[in-house]
């Protein structure tokens, strides 16, 4: 028996009130014209799972707040609430019916979605599951499989039934449809998709390693060396080498040391004495030269202070002969105020100011005398510098006499051996260069090593991993032949019953799992966009829903079908008898599954085998809000088109 996955209630919260629609037959059809708002219903079904982008029409966009579901999963039921606003979307409210608890909300979006995880746990499948492509050499771990794939296997919307199934034509899509079909059906388990993962990501990282180990090989190609004992072979004759040309340095320095007699030692005390006096010199220089820029400052800033008091003092003389008639502030007359000959006309105080006392002023008397000293220090420090100066030229060019002397009397003693000196050196970096670069050699053999037991291991877990692989699957072998001889076999019949015009023999491919008409894959031999083709789907999803029944896999017991006679003559034989198919497919075992259809009429031979929800452009399915009339709307369909 599938598992039991049932819509016991849809509710639209709409601007003007709510849409309430109950589902408590095993076949409920919703029956209107285009237009109607019939696969609106069900993208907002598929909105409210967050089972992907749903095709939301205008109505929905604008008029609809929120979408509740009453869903039953296993034994448990919950009411499911999706808000349409943007903001809002983000969170789902769960409340479990049958404890009447509000459960936390789960997020949706496009990075980790606990709603996702929330309902592939109730389905019985962990939310880790990732289908890895299992041909060619892959090297990637496999997409995240969702609740939006398993929805693929639910919901056939209009826009695919007369095209695809499960986005079968999308060949980067095929490794997840696939796996999906494999886990309802059983052919497989979360841990042999996990392990077929690891396989893929083994195959990244043994590239890796190969790739690595070429390098190396490259580089020890080019370095010449045919092994590790080569290596080890030119790394002691290296060390050797090293070896003798530190001995024979040795050897030199005690030959240098004798040849340096008390003469030229004492030329060398000299030199070394006038250097340093030479060092000595040249900084007295660079401090007399600081000193006497410093004093030059000063001067420069007592003179402005002098021009200052001077400037004062002008202009004290030149106001002192100045008579107020009138106050500068009010502007009142001073003619008639009597003031001593003594006193200000003006403020009335002593006026005992000349311009004699002004100019022989205690601060132009210390400013003078400041800048007298100043001319006295700048003279001394000058006359300091010349002599510091003149010392520093006498004492290169004694440094440069002694380094002269020096250089002939140790040019015929010493230079020879300071060639053989320089010849060793040379050798004996030659040989530790030599070492440095041998040594890198041996790491990258000791590297090729690492890496060729790398590889080893990695190949040695693959295998292991593909055994497991290979012995979990043929576990379940049989069961996997049995359900797909029984497809095969209900999907036969189902197409001979259709009595489909353009098909002659019909099959399913075991491979990918899906139909095969006139010899070839469906897409390749029926037109897409043709009732043939809807009718084909018709047969394979009820073949699955019936097989998955009567087999006990883990399969969702619900079967969302949009438009099952698109495309198909109303008065054709297939028309007919795919209501024939619908209904059989509830009645073999009631209660078992649940169909959702919705189709713009139908067959007047089957009214009352099952429920039936009407609509027109009076009555549409958002029936709170009023529809603009036929032709007035873009329906889903012709706008995805």
């Amino acid at each position: 028996m599938t598992l039991n996955f049932r819509i016991n209630e849809l509710s639209l919260y709409t601007t003007e009130g709510q849409v309430r629609y109950e589902f408590g037959s095993d076949l409920t059809v919703l029956e209107g014209p285009t237009g109607v708002g019939k696969t609106t219903l069900l993208e907002l079904i598929k909105y409210g799972f967050a089972a992907g982008e749903a095709r939301l029409a205008l109505v929905a966009t604008e008029a609809v707040h929120d979408v509740a579901i009453d869903v039953s999963i296993g034994k448990e039921r919950f009411l499911i609430v999706r808000s349409l606003d943007a903001k809002k979307s983000k969170n789902v409210r769960v409340t479990d019916l049958i404890a009447a608890k509000r459960l936390p909300d789960h997020s949706v979006g496009d990075g980790e979605s606990s709603f996702n995880s929330f309902l592939l746990e109730k389905l019985g499948f962990p939310d880790d599951v990732r289908a890895a492509a299992q041909k060619g050499r892959s090297s990637k771990p496999g997409s995240r499989v969702t609740f939006g794939d398993v929805f693929k296997f639910l919901y056939i919307p209009q826009y695919a039934i007369n095209r695809d199934i499960a986005d079968s034509r999308d060949s980067y899509y095929e490794p997840k449809r696939k796996a999906v079909f494999e886990l309802l059906f059983s052919f497989t388990d979360p841990e042999i998709l996990s392990m077929q993962s690891e396989v893929n990501i083994l195959n990244g990282k043994i590239d890796v390693a190969a790739g690595q180990l070429k390098t190396v090989l490259d580089f020890l190609r080019d370095s010449n060396t045919s092994g590790r004992e080569e290596v080890m072979e030119k790394l002691a004759a290296a060390a050797g080498e090293q070896d003798r040309a530190l001995e024979e340095l040795t050897a030199l320095r005690e030959e240098l040391d004798p040849v340096i007699d008390r003469q030229t030692q004492a030329y060398r005390d000299l030199l070394t004495d006038a250097e340093r006096t030479l060092s000595e010199a040249r900084a007295s220089v660079q401090d007399l030269v600081r000193e006497y820029d410093q004093i030059g400052a000063e001067r420069r800033r007592v003179l402005s202070d002098h021009a200052r008091l001077e400037r004062m003092r002008d202009a004290g003389a030149r106001l002192s002969n100045i008579e107020f008639s009138v106050c500068p502030r009010c502007m009142q007359s001073l003619k008639s105020r009597q003031a001593a000959d003594d006193q200000c006309r003006l403020c009335l105080q002593p006026d005992p100011v000349s311009p004699d006392q002004a100019s022989d002023s205690y601060e132009l008397q210390q400013l003078q005398l400041q800048l007298e000293e100043m001319d006295a220090q700048s003279e001394v420090t000058e006359q300091q510098l010349v002599r510091a100066q003149r010392m520093v030229v006498e004492r290169e060019s004694l440094v440069e006499k002694l380094t002269a002397t020096l250089e002939e009397r140790t040019a015929q003693r010493v230079t020879p051996r300071l060639q053989a000196f320089s010849d060793a050196s040379d050798r004996r970096a030659t040989a530790r260069t030599q070492q440095e670069h041998l040594e890198a050699v041996l790491q990258q053999w000791d590297r090729v090593s690492d890496i060729e037991l790398q590889v080893k291991n990695l190949r040695s877990d693959q295998e292991h991993l593909k055994a497991n692989i290979t012995a979990r699957k043929a576990s379940l072998e049989s069961h996997k032949t049995m359900i797909l001889d029984d497809i095969e076999k209900e999907f036969n019949s189902t197409i001979k019953g259709l009595r489909i015009a353009s098909v002659e023999t019909s099959g399913f491919d075991r491979d990918n799992y899906l139909p095969l008409i006139n010899g070839k894959v469906f897409t390749k031999s029926m037109m897409s966009g043709g009732g043939s083709m809807t009718a084909m789907q018709i047969a394979y999803w009820t073949s699955l829903m019936t097989v998955a029944e009567k087999t006990g896999v883990p399969y969702p017991s619900i079967l969302i079908i949009d438009g099952p006679r698109l495309a198909l003559d109303p008065g054709s034989v297939t028309c007919k008898t795919i209501y024939q198919r619908l209904v059989r497919g509830v009645t073999d075992g009631p209660g078992a599954v649940q169909f959702i259809v919705a189709d713009n009429e139908i067959p007047n031979d089957y009214h009352g085998d099952f429920a039936r929800v009407g609509f027109d452009y009076a009555h549409p399915t958002v029936s709170t809000v009023r529809h603009p009339g036929q032709g007035n709307v873009d329906v889903i369909a012709s706008a995805d088109e």
